[in-house]
């Protein structure tokens, strides 16, 4: 039986995961067994559309390359009525959907639309896998009871650097081992600026050069001023460290105060500025904080380049692990859906 799933949201995300369903469709089906219709996608911009028997992916790609509504789509079942213009509430509550994969634009610090997106996914007995960090960094004890209370599951692989399996590894290859410090690179912005600003080049510039790669947003606080590694931390805490904690329990502090000056002052110390997050178990709970640090050359994380991201794991039984992987992409980020989805399949 093919796994059914509605997109809310087809931006980046969600359109690298159609390619990726696309091009493995033959390998995933002879590796896993696993088979998928899209049976809804539901976009503010780009439009709506639903069939029950399953929609042809190919055709709505090329509608999203060409800037076409969705809802010029044009069904290739005999006798289907596809429906238009349900919003993203009336997808996941009507959609014949296993799996909502939650991919809109979310306010991370509210949440919203994700959280209502989610409960109503939840309520309506269907799976969530989402990249958005709104909901785990605001409530994830919440979603993820809601989840637990409806039979359904709630998967964020892609809300911690992309497609890098930061959760999966967590929960798999390093299972068993007690986690009592987590310190890593968690934003390609501010690592690809300061990577540019050690080569000589002024911030401004790097910053400018960095949003012409489409790794910066046009508004780029939320990367520079570390509001983006911050919601990564809370995750992290919640999901890994098992601790509650919000954004007014981590210190933060972005790049911006980063001078050329202090640049040379770490390399004569054999060290280079990172933008480093971190969670550290204390007798009264966590301690975490994003914030600029000078990383010896020692370090596995001095050596992460550009808009690598790297996490380094301190264990009681394999003593440091450190993962290096992309932190955002069409294609990594997609990926880190395929996984999920994947594991809903594996475990049912």
């Amino acid at each position: 039986m093919s796994h059914k799933i509605a997109l809310i949201g087809f931006g980046t995300v969600g359109q690298g995961l159609c390619e990726i369903l696309i091009d493995k469709k033959e390998y995933l089906k002879s590796k896993y067994d696993f088979s998928w219709e899209i049976v809804a996608i539901s976009d503010p911009v780009k439009g709506s559309v639903y069939c029950s028997s399953g929609l042809e992916v190919e055709k709505l790609l090329k509608l999203a390359a060409t800037g076409t509504s969705l809802e010029e789509y044009q069904c290739q079942h005999d006798n289907c009525k596809c429906n238009f213009g349900w919003d993203a509430l009336k997808t996941i509550k009507d959609s014949n959907a296993d799996t909502i994969c939650e991919l809109a634009f979310t306010n991370v610090e509210t949440g919203m639309p994700a959280i209502d997106h989610c409960k109503a996914a939840f309520e309506s007995g269907k799976n969530v896998v989402t990249s958005n960090k709104g909901p785990a960094a605001v409530d994830f004890a919440g979603m993820q009871a809601l989840a637990d209370e409806n039979g359904v599951k709630f998967m964020i692989e892609g809300t911690v650097v992309s497609g890098t399996p930061i959760i999966n590894l967590v929960d798999g290859p390093l299972a068993g081992c007690e986690i009592s410090s987590i310190k890593g690179i968690l934003n390609g912005t501010t690592n690809y600026i300061l990577t540019q600003m050690e080569a000589g080049m002024e911030y401004s510039t790097a910053l400018q050069k960095d949003q012409e790669l489409g790794y910066a947003e046009a508004d780029p606080t939320g990367d520079v001023e570390g509001f983006d590694a911050m919601a990564k931390v809370i995750i992290l805490a919640n999901v890994v460290m098992n601790t509650p904690i919000t954004a007014k329990d981590v210190e933060r502090e972005g790049i911006t105060g980063i001078t050329p000056a202090m640049i040379a002052d770490a390399k004569a110390q054999n060290a280079r500025w990172k933008l480093i997050g971190s969670i550290e178990k204390t007798v009264n709970g966590v301690k975490a904080a994003v914030k600029p640090e000078m990383v010896p050359m020692t370090h596995p994380l001095a050596g992460i380049m550009d808009a690598t991201n790297a996490l380094t794991f301190a264990t009681d039984l394999m003593g440091d692990i450190t993962i290096v992987g992309a932190g955002a992409g069409r294609t990594e980020t997609g990926y880190s859906i395929l996984t999920d989805i994947l594991a809903i399949h594996r475990n049912n």
